[in-house]
């Protein structure tokens, strides 16, 4: 199985690494005080413009689009990108959106790109892969287990030229944001349908008459620039041609939407991952602790040795799940893609964890980004499917070998 990069992926890794250390890094004191200057949550500094702008000079745009269409005549594999994620998970807040390459517009641009009608793409699509606005993906719902996505019960029904949408969703990643301007929505469409085929996604625009949102939800206290909300659909009407696809479809168009995005979820993670390893190291080496530096106590090497061991397990689970995207496709890669969603947050909270304790009372202050990692991470282990269901996937066609 090679799991290396190809020519023209190695090339752009070395661009990427570049571009991080001239520009990204520099600008991230600079990201805190423009947002501080804003004195808004969901603003949105200059700097990140000027970061786009820079990435996107050197061809670092739009890398994640895996399929062969007008936009991607040549796409990148899901291994060359992989690498490219993980680099750019170093940077969360900044480095993603500096390359257009940040969930949910990812996901929501591949959907786009595979399921809309040139209308649809020519609205929505061509604006987001020019990085002009955002969008949301809203599937999660507070009166039912999402994590069970037939379980959704906003309705979607037609009226004439007409769907009419009514329920409630929340976990709307970006839709804090002002500059969000479209919502993939999932309903029910049919709810006497067989049970994988009663839901459909529509588009609805932020402006439209009935959509509103009702609050901002933080996470462990911090507000997300883009934000998480809660949303209620009431008598929302947009037109027939919003639909995506054809009615029945939605649960196919998640499960599409959800395999690349899960390896740019993982990768990213190892990427933190990494930074809060350096930035442990960095640590230890520099202080001092009963006459002696941290870093010369046993169970601080422990730390920094398990954390070692355990990216490298992650990394390697993860890029073998990527090549097998490449090779057999997503169902093929069913088991793994679910594997790597369990393992690499997970690994990634372990290593954050060490590193807040190496860094005393500063860990878990705004003073280093170790704490916001933490945040951000925990997150993600509900985010696309909880643990809980990934291990039954991957338990299941465990146990069918002996059945």
């Amino acid at each position: 199985m090679e799991l290396g990069q190809s020519e023209r992926g190695r090339d752009l890794t070395e661009r990427l690494t570049a571009f991080m250390d001239s520009h990204v890094y520099p600008a991230e004191p600079v990201y805190e005080a423009q947002m501080a200057e804003l004195g808004d949550p969901h603003g949105h500094p200059h700097v990140v413009e000027d970061l786009k702008a820079a990435a996107r000079e050197r061809g670092l745009w739009n890398l994640f689009l895996p399929h062969r269409t007008e936009w991607t005549p040549d796409p990148l594999s899901n291994l060359d990108y992989a690498y490219l994620a993980e680099i750019s998970g170093r940077s969360g807040a900044l480095a993603p959106e500096a390359m257009n390459c940040a969930a949910p517009d990812t996901g929501n641009m591949e959907v786009l790109a595979l399921f809309g009608t040139p209308e649809q793409q020519e609205q929505w699509l061509h604006p987001l892969l020019e990085g002009e606005i955002r969008s949301a993906f809203a599937m999660t719902e507070p009166d039912v287990a999402s994590s069970d996505a037939t379980n959704i019960q906003l309705r979607i029904e037609r009226q004439g030229d007409e769907y009419v949408l009514n329920g409630r969703k929340w976990w709307i990643s970006g839709a804090a944001s002002e500059r969000c301007k479209v919502f993939i929505v999932m309903g029910k469409t049919d709810p006497d349908a067989p049970r994988h085929l009663q839901q459909s996604m529509i588009l609805v625009p932020r402006d439209t008459p009935g959509l509103t949102v009702v609050r901002d939800l933080p996470v462990f206290g911090y507000q997300d620039r883009e934000g998480h909300v809660e949303l209620r659909f009431e008598d929302v009407r947009v037109p027939a041609s919003n639909l995506l696809s054809e009615e029945g479809s939605g649960f196919a168009i998640a499960q599409a939407r959800l395999g690349p995005g899960r390896i740019h979820h993982c990768m990213r993670c190892i990427g933190v991952a990494e930074r809060a390893l350096e930035l442990m190291c960095r640590r230890v080496t520099q202080r001092v602790a009963f006459g002696r530096p941290i870093a010369e106590q046993g169970v601080v090497r422990e730390w920094i040795a398990d954390s070692r061991i355990e990216i490298e397990q992650a990394r390697l689970l993860t890029l073998k799940a990527a090549h097998l995207m490449d090779t057999v496709g997503t169902k093929g890669a069913a088991i793994e893609i679910s594997a790597i969603k369990v393992v690499a947050p997970n690994v990634a909270l372990r290593v954050v964890d060490r590193s807040i304790q190496a860094h005393g009372g500063g860990g878990v202050s705004d003073d280093f980004p170790l704490a916001r990692m933490y945040a951000g991470l925990r997150t993600l282990r509900f985010a696309d499917g909880p643990d809980e269901v990934h291990r039954r996937q991957v338990a299941r066609t465990e146990l069918a070998r002996y059945a």
